[in-house]
């Protein structure tokens, strides 16, 4: 017979490391949605194509390290693994890459 043992809450304003490492992806996220929202504003400057390529980077990587936080949480919500603030950077990314791709895309055709 085995005996499972449910995960321990943490307290939410302990900051752990699976906290910290989706704060960390989330924040990539954020930056990206930034840079990409700056260079579709500004797409006759020069620096629409290197801001593009920016929120493209930033968005992946928050992706990669959302998907990381999720990939490696052990419990659900409130467990102190991070999973929610890695869903929210896999959202974050995503849609900084997005962005970024699409900023890319007109930097292309306005060039």
């Amino acid at each position: 017979m085995s005996v499972h043992l449910l995960a321990e809450p943490i307290a939410a304003a302990s900051l752990t490391s699976g906290r910290f490492w989706s704060l960390v992806a989330a924040l990539a996220g954020v930056i990206g949605l930034i840079a990409g929202g700056l260079a579709l504003a500004r797409m006759r400057s020069g620096n629409a194509r290197r801001g593009a390529f920016v929120a493209l980077t930033a968005g992946l990587l928050g992706m990669a390290g959302g998907g990381y936080v999720v990939a490696a949480a052990e419990g659900g919500p409130g467990t102190g693994y991070g999973i929610v603030g890695g869903f929210i950077a896999l959202v974050l990314g995503l849609l900084a890459a997005i962005v970024g791709w699409l900023a890319l895309s007109r930097a292309r055709r306005v060039a």
